[in-house]
């Protein structure tokens, strides 16, 4: 139980032990927790200096009812022993920054590279706590706002086609006769149109399966300013994916902005406001292609260790766990 992230409980049927005794024996006798010299704070703060390497990743979670904590992990550990640097009760920037900052300043002068997502607490805290590090913005926190702003006019004109539907079938039952909506030439109506063309407006055009593809012809045919954002959302990602150098990036990026700007679609003023103002932490991405994957993936192993345990009743005993295994 030192070394994995499995419950007492789970136990049980491999060696027909009472689990709920076991895990109380290991935390009151098997375990030096009650020795832990991190205890007494530990639903607080914990931090493990000796952890710190030149590339971290920083990000929040919620191990238990709702509460957020600030999670600072090393990537070079690959989400094993060795990867947890801190964790730190909510995400408010001067009490997190206090906390991070009783890690000597030697060990964080020397990071280089975090990676965040857009947050301005997180680019404060980073900002603060590791002044020569760069900071870099995560590559699918960006690309999501622009599928969110795509996405948000699919369901605008998806809630016009349902109150459209529903005038008709008024206008027909007052007209006594019956009401037979428009079929298109994919079988869809025009509201399961808009429905069903939910995730094919997530992937590149040539991952679509055939059904796709007539389905995506019909929807641009019959909305042109869907089809303009999607091609919007398709060049970001080709910007993404195919520049190698970051003065390469700048220029694209440019003019990929210019191009939205000259759109006029209001849903995606976000993710034209948030590229203005994290420009730098956006284009540094593309000097070593750094993401959050690595707090990403810290942070689902967190969700199921608290799944396996059935809910997290004791937060200093659960991160006492998580230390002993990934700390």
């Amino acid at each position: 139980m030192d070394l994995y992230p499995i419950s007492s409980k789970s136990l049980e049927k491999f060696y027909h032990i009472d689990g709920d005794l076991l895990g109380q024996q290991y935390k009151d006798h098997m375990s030096d927790y009650h020795q832990w010299e991190q205890k007494d704070h530990a639903d607080q703060w914990i931090i493990f200096p000796e952890n710190m390497g030149p590339r971290l990743s920083i990000d929040e979670t919620s191990p238990s009812n709702g509460e957020l904590y600030t999670v600072v992990t090393n990537k070079d550990a690959h989400g094993k022993k060795g990867a947890l640097v801190a964790i730190v009760a909510g995400v408010q920037s001067e009490y997190v920054i206090s906390v991070i900052n009783r890690i000597p300043f030697k060990y964080r002068q020397k990071v280089v590279e975090i990676t965040l997502d857009m947050a301005n607490t997180m680019n404060l805290i980073v900002k603060r706590c590791f002044p020569n590090a760069e900071r870099v913005i995560d590559r699918f926190h960006v690309q999501k706002l622009a599928y969110d702003a795509l996405q948000e006019m699919r369901i605008a004109h998806r809630w016009d086609a349902i109150n459209e539907e529903t005038d008709a079938i008024q206008n027909a039952r007052l007209e006594h006769r019956c009401y037979s909506p428009e079929v298109l030439p994919n079988g869809d109506t025009k509201k399961l149109l808009l429905f069903r063309s939910r995730y094919l407006l997530f992937k590149s055009p040539e991952k679509w399966t055939p059904q796709q593809s007539i389905r995506a012809k019909i929807l641009f045919d019959m909305y042109p300013d869907i089809k303009k954002a999607s091609w919007l959302v398709h060049k970001l990602r080709v910007i993404y994916n195919t520049s190698k150098h970051r003065g390469i990036a700048y220029k694209k990026l440019a003019l990929w902005f210019n191009e939205v700007t000259d759109s006029g679609f209001k849903s995606f003023n976000t993710i034209s406001a948030t590229i203005y103002s994290h420009y730098n932490e956006i284009l540094n991405y593309f000097n070593n292609r750094a993401t959050n994957a690595s707090a990403e993936s810290f942070n689902a192993k967190i969700k199921r260790f608290r799944t396996t345990l059935h809910g997290v009743r004791d937060l200093k005993f659960f991160f006492y766990r998580l230390a002993k295994i990934y700390a």
